[in-house]
């Protein structure tokens, strides 16, 4: 089937060329108008206690002020100023009703709760025009240049301005990551290819896949909230991962015109096998991506949405746009060829890779077991993890939205997002008696952690309140623990009860991630076992894949919580220590986990290549290791410097993947591919390979076989291919013997 496409395509390489080229660049110049549809919410459970609290007092009381918060301090007098009073009521007075649809403020009537403690600065409370975040934003956007009074310095805090600055810097900085790591990327494929045409086909491809997500991303939009940080999934996978696929197919095309091949051939081949790895591993990889559609918050379903069309466009690209350019270039893809120095009696391409696959085969125990160790070690911090949500922490340190946070948080934490919602509201239609509210709210302010209860409205049915908690971090284990102590108090008669706000809907929000995890876990072994099965015809390979990659990512994050919770090393990536954003950790552990299978697929292919051909398990492992060694290291490299140059990013949740990525590729593409992957197989030995008769004659008739058709494409392993560069070979002694050329490597062809 593989085989069949790419001779289609190598012989109608024009009109896909061209094709793929016209729709590429129109959903790119259709997609750029996404960027008015994003929103910066949906980390709510919709169906949570605290979502029906925030609907049931937008229904009874109307809009709640709070969406910006202006903070004012005199340059000079004092906040009760009848001059600065009459300024600060034109300046609200003169804000556009389109925009803002209802003001509150200390002037004129020196309202106690909008006063500072120490009398030194007022606050005026804007509810914003529009139904949902996005509207929001777009409303504090057309008013955050005219909120300044003379005399004054300001502040403006609020859920809209976090949002603002966090969308704002998140978008400058993965355009400064894009500048920063494609020129890098470039160099390396330069200095891996050997071509200067060669170095530019998978950064053409990611280029493609993410103008292409962005027309997905935004089709999506118009019945769907999408989350603004689907844009930065869709440009760090659809880059990341056309970059990678293009360097496995492009490698293995220049491999199969060395033996001789003409294009059309070459192509053919190179879809065959190359091109059969990719949809195996981006079919893991989506797998892996739509076990986010799972949970109920639009963020997590936002990830989703973006993750999986850059995966699947690069994907698809990979299989008929970069075809196409290769049938079209043939021999011209090493045009623009870049020398290298080499050094003189250097060994052949794999060599290295051989000695490497020996010195572990034979001592297997010997190295299997510190890294097992070690793993272990590395993801111990995971014990202590705590979940939160994005707050002003995420922003660097100068950042004014940030600042102004914290100030509101420290001299008006009634009016911070650190206070918990509570709805009284009667079951009977009718308002609860104040007696009865009273009396709760003195009830209430008894719970460990609460710090007061006061008034924050009434109407219809319903009494609020604002339980004030003592510290300034909602997410903290004592804000959790005041807001389940809340919900465990029996309602007063004839009432109802609701907990909302930030802290309960953290709550909510882990509560319903807890609750649809083990399907995403058992969505992403469930398809990695039965696809891998299908493909390697074995029963303990597919296992042996899951288990290892999930010591990989527990170590992964192991290593971030040391960092980014518990503040080791944070001074140094200038980011504040917090909870981890639950969602961001989703996500990251579908990536990682995907990734994972994505270097085991292309590694075991080779060795279940051997195999089949009559090799022992010493020698399809060596075989493995020397074939895919190489391209491995590279494609590690390259989507380290694409998703790591997040790593620079100055919004703490983008750093956070960034590192993230650094140390799950770095750990998984050597210490665990390239090391423990071979000593568990020499320890495993025959049984690696072992499935039952009925299991085994099912996967043959799937034909989804990962290695090569001896018929089309004959090669022996006790010699070489056709034509030049066979690569190295075994003989049946399980020695490296180079055949009648060789796999280039750094600057040469690499193997797919």
């Amino acid at each position: 089937m593989f085989a069949a496409w790419g001779s289609w395509v190598a012989r109608f390489r024009w009109p896909v060329l061209v094709c793929t080229l016209v729709a590429v660049a129109a959903a790119g110049v259709w997609g750029l108008g996404v960027f008015g549809q994003l929103t910066e919410g949906g980390y709510n459970d919709p169906g949570s206690e605290s979502t029906r609290a925030a609907e049931v007092v937008h229904d009874e009381l109307g809009a709640q002020g709070g969406d910006v918060i202006v903070i004012y301090t005199p340059v000079t007098g004092g906040i009760d100023d009848a001059g600065l009073g009459r300024r600060v009521q034109a300046r609200l007075g003169a804000l556009p009703p389109s925009s803002v649809t209802a003001v509150a403020s200390y002037w004129p009537d020196k309202i106690a709760q909008y006063r500072s403690a120490d009398g030194s600065r007022a606050v005026a409370v804007l509810t914003l025009a529009g139904a949902d975040e996005g509207e929001k934003l777009e409303a504090y956007r057309a008013i955050d240049d005219r909120l300044s009074v003379d005399g004054t310095t300001v502040r403006v805090a609020g859920g809209a301005v976090l949002g603002d600055a966090s969308a704002t810097l998140s978008t400058e900085d993965l355009a400064f990551a894009e500048a920063v790591s494609l020129p890098i990327v470039l160099i390396l494929l330069l200095i891996i290819f050997g071509s200067l045409v060669a170095a530019s086909l998978p950064v053409l491809v990611g280029g493609c896949a993410v103008l292409g997500s962005l027309g997905v991303l935004h089709a999506i939009a118009y019945g769907s909230d999408v989350n603004s940080f689907a844009v930065n999934v869709a440009s760090l996978l659809g880059l990341g991962m056309a970059i990678d696929y293009g360097l496995f197919m492009v490698g293995r095309f220049r491999e199969e015109q060395g033996f001789g091949r003409t294009p059309a051939e070459a192509v053919a081949r190179t879809v065959a096998t190359a091109g059969r790895t990719v949809v195996f591993s981006a079919t893991l990889l989506m797998i892996a991506l739509a076990g986010l559609m799972l949970f109920p918050q639009g963020f997590l379903k936002s990830l989703a949405y973006g993750g999986l069309a850059a995966v699947a466009l690069a994907a698809i690209l990979s299989l008929t746009l970069l075809p196409a350019l290769l049938a079209v270039l043939g021999p011209r893809v090493d045009k623009l060829p870049v020398r290298l120095p080499r050094r003189r009696g250097a060994r052949p391409a794999g060599t290295g890779w051989a000695r490497l696959a020996g010195v572990v085969l034979r001592r297997p125990v010997l190295v299997a077991l510190p890294i097992l160790a070690g793993l272990l070690v590395l993801a111990a911090p995971i014990t202590g993890v705590r979940f939160g949500e994005n707050d002003e922490r995420i922003l660097p340190a100068g950042n004014p939205a940030r600042q102004a946070i914290e100030t509101l948080k420290t001299d008006f934490p009634a009016l911070s997002s650190v206070g918990i919602q509570v709805v009284l509201r009667g079951t009977g239609g009718a308002a609860p008696a104040a007696a009865a509210g009273t009396a709760f709210a003195d009830e209430l302010k008894t719970i460990p952690g609460v710090a007061a209860v006061t008034p924050a409205g009434s109407g219809g049915a319903v009494l609020l309140y604002t339980a004030t908690l003592i510290g300034t971090d909602p997410f903290s284990p004592a804000a959790r623990d005041a807001v389940g102590d809340i919900r465990a108090r029996p309602a007063p008669a004839g009432t109802e009860v609701l907990v909302g706000g930030t802290t309960a809907r953290n709550v909510d929000s882990l509560r319903a991630t807890a609750d649809q995890l083990p399907l995403m876990i058992a969505l992403l072994v469930g398809a990695t076992l039965v696809l891998m099965f299908l493909a390697f015809g074995s029963i303990l390979l597919p296992v042996k894949a899951v288990v290892l990659s999930a010591l990989s990512l527990s170590a992964t994050f192991g290593i971030l919580v040391w960092i980014f919770q518990d503040g080791h090393g944070a001074e140094l990536l200038r980011v504040t220590p917090a909870p981890a954003e639950a969602g961001i950790v989703v996500l990251m552990a579908a990536v990682v986990f995907g990734l994972s299978t994505d270097y085991e697929v292309f590694l075991l292919s080779r060795m279940v290549e051997a195999r089949t051909r009559g090799a022992s398990t010493a020698e399809a492992v060596t075989t493995g290791l020397a074939r895919t060694g190489r391209v491995i290291s590279a494609a590690a490299i390259l989507l380290i410097v694409v998703t790591g140059a997040f790593a620079l990013s100055s919004v703490t949740t983008m750093r956070f993947i960034g590192v993230g990525m650094i140390v799950a590729l770095f750990l998984d593409a050597t210490v665990v591919r390239m090391l423990l992957v071979p000593a568990v197989l020499k320890l495993m030995g025959d049984a690696a390979w072992w499935a039952p008769g009925p299991l085994r004659r099912l996967q043959e008739r799937a034909g989804l076989q990962e290695y090569e058709d001896e018929e089309l494409f004959p090669t022996g392993l006790g010699g070489p291919a056709r034509g030049a560069g066979a690569g190295p070979v075994l003989g049946r002694a399980g020695r490296v013997r180079a055949g009648a050329g060789r796999v280039r490597g750094w600057t040469g062809q690499v193997s797919g």
